[in-house]
């Protein structure tokens, strides 16, 4: 039964794109089955069908949401995170795992100096003494040392941890060819599905967050966080290339996926986009 389900569904969602818009030819269709006198037991084998889509599509993919993040923060706890902590506390002579965060903490380390000296000129600290000035500063060093270890072993914390996760997450996907077929079913018949409107609103919301005028700003403060993420240099000549080559690459692979698709698929969807976005 699940089996002949599953090939209901997977002939229903696949199938190929033919000169007629499928709008067009699910009216037809829709038509069709109202006039056949056994629609009422095709409209409940579709509702069992839609449901076994349903359900199974939420738990394979709570499974893969929830698996690796799970995996990622117990293995960082408990597997990384001790043998790591280890290493650079024992045969690390280094603080820091790049240029990028000695700058910051030198940058932090500054500006403490300079606020420390314009409270005692301001008179806001009674103490006016050299030595209390720079015992505040030496204080404030180790913290920033304490600080940017901690950041230095947890972003390698976060390399092995996202490895192992990634792993897991492809492990997943190999691993339930199935799953993954009912789960883009029920994708596609969520997208295909929605009103011409929606679509429009959908496509206009994506474009404009991750291709549109102000997403060079945004993409700047993702990959900031990203390098961070894994402790690597926060090179501004990459981050400049990155942001005037990939948005340019997904608006084009945008643009090919609504010519070359959904202007076939759904033409009525395209022109209230156009509309939409004039």
């Amino acid at each position: 039964m699940k089996y002949w389900n599953l090939k209901k569904i997977n002939n229903s969602t696949f199938e190929k794109l033919g000169p007629i818009p499928r709008s067009i030819s699910k009216t037809f269709d829709k038509l069709k089955k109202e006039l056949d006198p056994n629609a009422e037991l095709e409209a409940l084998e579709e509702f069992r069908v839609t449901r076994y889509l349903t359900v199974n599509s939420i738990k394979y993919l709570l499974v893969l949401i929830l698996a690796p993040v799970l995996l990622n923060q117990l293995s960082k706890i408990l597997l990384f995170g001790p043998s790591v902590d280890y290493y650079w506390n024992h045969h690390q002579p280094y603080l820091f795992l790049n240029l990028s965060q000695e700058e910051r903490a030198f940058a932090e380390l500054q500006q403490f100096e300079e606020k420390i000296h314009f409270e005692i000129l301001i008179g806001k600290v009674d103490n006016l003494s050299y030595d209390f000035a720079e015992e505040q500063i030496k204080i404030k060093a180790i913290e920033l040392a304490q600080k940017y270890a901690h950041e230095s072993s947890n972003s390698i914390k976060n390399v092995l941890a996202d490895t192992f996760s990634t792993i897991i997450f492809f492990s997943l996907l190999i691993r339930g060819k199935k799953q993954v077929a009912i789960l883009k079913s029920f994708i596609n018949e969520i997208i295909y599905g929605l009103s011409d409107t929606a679509k429009a609103f959908l496509i206009i919301l994506f474009t404009d967050i991750f291709v549109g005028f102000h997403s060079p700003h945004g993409w700047e403060v993702v990959i900031e966080a990203m390098l961070r993420h894994f402790g690597l240099p926060e090179s501004r000549e990459f981050i400049f290339l990155f942001i005037s080559t990939f948005p340019v690459i997904l608006d084009t692979i945008f643009k090919y996926w609504i010519f070359r698709y959904l202007n076939r698929v759904s033409p009525s969807a395209v022109a209230t986009y156009h509309n939409m976005n004039e």
